[in-house]
């Protein structure tokens, strides 16, 4: 089986972190996690989306960390996290509360941007104690809360109990992607992403996809399946902007409408024209100026304590960070072969 590789250059060449953590949840499931940026900087934390790696955030990462520290995780299963027995809504809320503890000081303030099942990790852990004492605002991006398959259109029939069963098993499928060619792009492209990205987008966007094992792809798949985080919603009371491609085939427009008249505290819904469901790579430099916007107006303006070393955090090497020695492999990493 081919092992595939992140892009190694260009805007969606993964950055070289500052640090890299290994964080461990509350079932003991291992994070891969990085930092980048300034130590003393307002904080950001990027909660990536499935069949996806910290790598989906590449552009936010390079234009955020000059003035920001920019704390990104992969999701258990995915890119250098472990895959785990555990998969649900539980073990992600667990996830996101273990990163924020053993990053943050305490009383810390974050902005928490989550894309896809990154946002649906935000919904989870809406009411998580870490959550409430870290969450300064979050930006919400092509995302929903329930009815996840029953609205998506990647099939072009029309919606009932028929589209719902094709689009359950093709979301759902165990076959493998294999390697990255013209036909898999097209594919790729069709389904996740508007029909003006331009190609190293989508060629950004099918490596990572196709990085992910395909037993965690259909373990994940199952737990959208049945996503019902409506009551996560109204827990997130903090500031929430929401993004959304008007050509999002897998959470199309109308879950981020219903969101944003659901949320306690939303500040904004935004509607891109043409796009699809990879907005942070479709639209990189509108992202980023939305979390800057958003740790701009809500993050206080206080120097950052010092973070006390977590009991769960544990440095990638003997107190070392990542440093130019390790600099192909971040830019250039290998997924596990799928299963």
């Amino acid at each position: 089986m081919s092992r595939l590789a992140y892009v190694a250059s260009g805007p969606y060449a993964p950055p070289v972190p500052a640090h890299v953590l290994t964080v461990t949840s509350a079932d003991g499931a291992r994070l891969h996690v990085e930092v980048h940026g300034p130590e003393n900087a307002p904080a950001v934390v990027l909660a990536h989306g499935w069949t996806c790696s910290t790598a989906f955030w590449a552009a936010q990462i390079r234009a955020l960390s000059a003035s920001h520290r920019v704390i990104a995780y992969d999701q258990r299963g995915h890119g250098r996290s472990p895959a785990s027995r555990a998969c649900g809504t539980d073990a992600l809320a667990d996830d996101l509360e273990a990163v924020l503890r053993a990053t943050l000081a305490p009383g810390e303030r974050a902005v928490i941007a989550g894309h896809s099942m990154g946002g649906m990790t935000v919904m989870a852990a809406a009411a998580r104690p870490a959550v409430r004492e870290h969450a300064a605002a979050v930006l919400l991006c092509s995302t929903g809360s329930s009815r996840l398959v029953a609205s998506a259109t990647v099939l072009p029939l029309r919606e009932g109990r028929v589209r719902t069963w094709l689009t359950r098993r093709v979301l759902g499928s165990r076959a493998p992607l294999g390697p990255v060619t013209p036909v898999a792009l097209k594919i790729l492209k069709y389904g996740t992403m508007g029909p003006g990205s331009a190609p190293h987008m989508v060629e950004a966007c099918a490596r990572i996809v196709h990085a992910c094992p395909r037993a965690v792809r259909h373990a994940w798949s199952e737990v959208l399946d049945l996503l019902d985080l409506d009551h996560g919603v109204r827990e997130l009371t903090v500031p929430v902007e929401v993004i959304v491609g008007t050509a999002d085939r897998l959470t199309p427009p109308v879950h981020a409408r219903s969101l944003a008249a659901a949320l306690p505290n939303c500040v904004g819904l935004t509607e891109l024209p043409g796009l699809g469901h990879m907005t942070p790579v479709e639209a990189p430099e509108l992202v980023t100026e939305k979390i800057r916007a958003l740790a701009a107006d809500h993050i206080p303006v206080t120097p950052r304590a010092s973070a006390k070393p977590a009991a769960s955090a544990k440095p990638a090497g003997p107190g070392r960070s990542v440093g130019s020695a390790e600099s192909a492999d971040t830019n250039a990493v290998h997924a596990e072969e799928s299963a």
